[in-house]
C-alpha cells in the first residue's frame, strides 16, 4: 500500500508539525482540507512540480491532526490552533514571508492566517475555502451530510473511504488506488476527535480586513462548500479574482489541475 511520502518536522510546544519542500526560490506553502485521511500530499501532489517549474520552493504542510502531524484527542480544533501552528513551524524553518495556498479548511486557515499576520502573507491563493458560512450551513450540504452518514456509520475500511472521496469530485477517475492508499494509511492512524472536534468560526465579515491579492477558484458542483461563497469576496475585497469550473467538484486543483496550475503560475508571476 502507497503511504505518503516523510519530510520534516517541527515541533511546536507539545505538537508536531509534518511538512514536505520541493525547490527553491520564494516559498508557496499549501494548505490541505479536512476529511478522513487527509494530508498535504495528497492534496496538492499535481501542483507540486508547477510551483518547483516557476522557481518556487512548494512547503506542503500537514496541518496538527492530519497526515504525519500530531493528533491529539483531547483539544479542540480550531482556525487559530492550525494557524498558529503552521506559522510556528515555518519560522522554524526560516520561513517568515510566503503565499499561502488553501483548500477548504485549509482555506478557512488561509483566511485566518492572513488576518492575524498580514505582514507575512504575501497572497491568498484558494479553492473552495471554508470558514465564511456558519457550521450549521456547511453540514447541510449534500456532501457533508452524505459524508458524516457513512463515516459515523460502520467501520469505514478502504472501499468505504474510497466511496468517500468521490464525493468530493464531480470526476471519478481521479479518485485512483494511489489516492485512497495515501488517504487510507493516514486514516488508520487519525482518531474520531479530529473530525468531531473541528470548530471553525464564520469569518465573513472580517474578508473587508483581508489586505493581499486573492486568487481563488470554485466547483460549480462542489457539494461540500455553497459555490456562493465567492461573491462574497468579490463583494468585500479589493485585488481578487474567483474562476468557477462547471464540471468540477470540490478539488478544484485535482480535477482541474493544468488549468489550477496555469492561473497559480500566471497569478505568482504577475502580482
Amino acid at each position: 500500500m502507497t503511504a505518503p511520502p516523510k519530510g520534516q518536522v517541527s515541533k511546536i510546544g507539545d505538537f508536531e508539525v509534518h511538512y514536505l519542500t520541493y525547490g527553491e526560490g520564494d516559498p508557496v506553502v499549501f494548505l490541505h482540507g479536512s476529511g478522513p485521511g487527509a494530508s498535504g500530499y495528497s492534496n496538492f501532489k499535481h501542483n507540486i512540480d508547477n510551483i518547483v517549474q516557476g522557481g518556487r520552493q512548494a512547503i506542503i504542510v500537514d496541518m496538527i491532526g492530519f497526515g504525519y502531524s500530531s493528533k491529539p484527542t483531547d483539544i479542540d480544533y480550531t482556525l487559530e490552533l492550525f494557524s498558529e501552528t503552521v506559522v510556528s513551524a515555518l519560522q522554524k524553518a526560516g520561513v517568515d514571508r510566503f503565499d499561502l495556498v488553501g483548500n477548504s479548511l485549509g482555506g478557512a486557515v488561509a483566511i485566518q492566517t492572513a488576518l492575524a499576520h498580514p505582514d507575512k502573507v504575501k497572497s491568498l491563493i484558494m479553492m473552495a475555502p471554508g470558514g465564511i458560512e456558519e457550521m450549521d450551513v456547511y453540514q447541510s450540504m449534500p456532501g457533508i451530510a452524505k459524508m458524516t452518514k457513512l463515516y459515523m456509520g460502520e467501520e469505514v475500511g478502504r472501499d468505504a473511504l474510497g466511496k468517500i472521496l468521490q464525493m468530493l469530485v464531480h470526476k471519478k477517475s481521479v479518485v485512483d488506488d494511489a489516492l485512497v492508499d495515501e488517504r487510507f494509511a493516514i486514516f488508520e492512524s487519525q482518531p474520531p476527535e479530529v473530525l468531531s472536534r473541528l470548530r471553525a468560526r464564520n469569518m465573513e465579515n472580517e474578508l473587508k480586513n483581508i489586505q493581499c491579492p486573492i486568487l481563488g477558484f470554485w466547483g460549480q458542483k462542489d457539494e461540500f462548500t455553497p459555490v456562493e461563497g465567492a461573491k462574497k469576496f468579490l463583494d468585500q475585497c479589493s485585488n481578487v479574482s474567483f474562476t468557477i469550473l462547471s464540471d468540477c467538484g470540490h478539488w478544484v486543483m485535482v480535477e482541474h489541475a493544468d488549468l489550477f496550475n496555469h492561473h497559480v503560475n500566471y497569478f505568482l508571476s504577475n502580482r
